[in-house]
Order: C-alpha cells, then structure tokens, then sequence
C-alpha cells in the first residue's frame, strides 16, 4: 500500500466504521422494536381485523375494555404484582446478607452455605418443577402464595447470592473495621457501612429480581390453577382448540409491558452503576 492509499483509507475508515455501527445498531433495534409495535397495532386493532393491521384506519380500545372487565384477567395483574413484588423484597433481604456473609466470613457454616447454593444452582431450575409439584401437593401449598413464592426466592437466593458476594468483593472492607474498633457490632457494620456502600448493586438485583418472577412462566403454569392465576398463564390460556384470541392476548400482553416498562425505564441507571461496581 503506497502512500496515497494509506492517506485515503486513514480518511475514510472512521466514517465508514461510524455507518456500519449505525447500520448494525439500527438494525438491532428494529429486530427489537418491530415486534413490539405490531403487538401494540394488533391490539388497537377489532377482532375481525387483526390478520390486516397494516391496512386501514380502524383502531378501537375494545380490546382493552374487555381485558378490564375480565375478572380473572384483572386477578392475575394482582396476583402477579403480589408475587413479584413479595419475592424481591424476601430475596434481597437474604441475598444481601448470604452476599455479605460469603464475601466476609471463613468457616464451616460459610463454606457449607456456599455448598449448597453452588449444588443448587448447578441443577437446571426446570428439574425442580416436578418434585416440587408433588411436596405442594402434600403440604397444601399448591396454587397458593406462598406455593409460588418459595421456589422463586429459592432460584433468585442461589443465582444473586453470587452476584452480591461479588458486590462485596469489590467493596473495601477497611471502612467496616473502623467501625468495629470504634465499638460498632458486626450488625451495626453491616447495616450502617456495607449495606449503604452496596445500594447501587441492590437496586439493581431489586430491579432484576421484579422483573424474573413477573416474566416467569414454568413455576406459574405448573404450581397454580384457579385460586391464583398469573398473567403469563392466563395469558397463554387464549390459545385455545376454537382459534387464538388475538386481539385479547395483545392487549393483554401490552398492559403486562407497562408495568415492566416503567421499572426498567426508572431503574436503568441503577442497574448500569449496580453492575459497574
């Protein structure tokens, strides 16, 4: 390569770099946002006119006037937002502290707790649905609350525990010490020095562990029936053998993506800095 050619392609190559990272990212974000958008169109869309979104003017909110005056329907939102939200406020109080607790302490009671969090999580979470049906079943917690909420603070317990001992990890212990030589307990370390420190990576478990149980659908579909349905069961129950009700399943999956939406909308900055920490 002579001279002259190495001026011009030392020229062009940031341009042409620029263009090719804009087209690869505008492509991205249309494989990402084009199904949205059909799935807000077909819900704005009457049942008779949902195979023809693109066509025509015809929008009309009945579909999600009838997914609010659906019982069941509005008991899933309910039930969903119970669920998620009781799991992510059990699961951060104890995945702060088995965080903390691994990343501090030496022992057998730390060594044996981090044992049984790595066997657990090494087993794929779908193997537990089986033999958790059958222990519901005999203790009476099927399609219940607190049947559906254990085996979500379990998976959230054995997944974030790692992830908040390495919070932990990149936090300097020094502050802690200074406490405790100036007569704080270990409590009042933790609680007064470790856990401010922490806030960022705890908001942004908070944020991922919200939206996990609001998505989840294997627990949902095998641990519940009638008593408390989620939206993501409900949801899939209008596929039926007479046809799928489309227009209902996309209002109803669009109001499921408000509320995940706006967390993510609110708490994106709180994850970024979590998991720069």
């Amino acid at each position: 390569m002579n001279t002259l050619q190495r001026r011009f392609f030392d020229f062009f190559a940031p341009g042409a770099r620029r263009i090719s990272f804009g087209l690869a990212l505008s492509v991205v974000c249309f494989l990402f946002a084009f199904p949205v958008l059909w799935l807000i169109l077909t819900s704005l869309r009457p049942q008779s006119g949902v195979y023809y979104v693109y066509r025509g003017l015809d929008f009309t909110l009945d579909s999600f006037a009838q997914v609010f005056a659906n019982e069941r329907l509005v008991r899933a939102f309910f039930n969903s937002s119970v669920i998620a939200t009781a799991a992510t406020i059990f699961s951060i109080l104890v995945t702060v502290s088995s965080g903390y607790m691994l990343s501090r302490f030496r022992g057998p009671i730390a060594s044996g707790w981090f044992g049984a969090i790595y066997a657990l999580r090494c087993v794929p979470f779908v193997t537990w649905v089986l033999p958790l049906y059958f222990v519901e079943q005999r203790w009476g917690l099927y399609d219940s609350y607190l049947g559906l909420l254990l085996p979500h603070i379990a998976v959230h317990i054995c997944f974030f525990s790692w992830l908040m001992k390495g919070f932990f990890d990149g936090i300097d212990p020094s502050m802690e010490q200074a406490a405790l030589i100036d007569g704080c307990t270990r409590w009042g370390a933790f609680l007064r020095v470790a856990v401010p420190s922490a806030m960022p990576a705890i908001s942004a478990l908070a944020v991922l562990s919200w939206l996990f149980s609001w998505n989840e659908f294997l627990f949902a579909l095998i641990l519940t029936g009638q008593h408390t349905p989620v939206i993501t069961v409900v949801m899939a129950q209008f596929v039926s053998e007479m046809g799928m009700q489309w227009n209902l399943m996309a209002a109803t999956a669009v109001l499921a993506l408000v509320p995940a939406f706006l967390l993510t909308l609110f708490g994106q900055k709180y994850v970024i800095r979590g998991l720069k920490i």
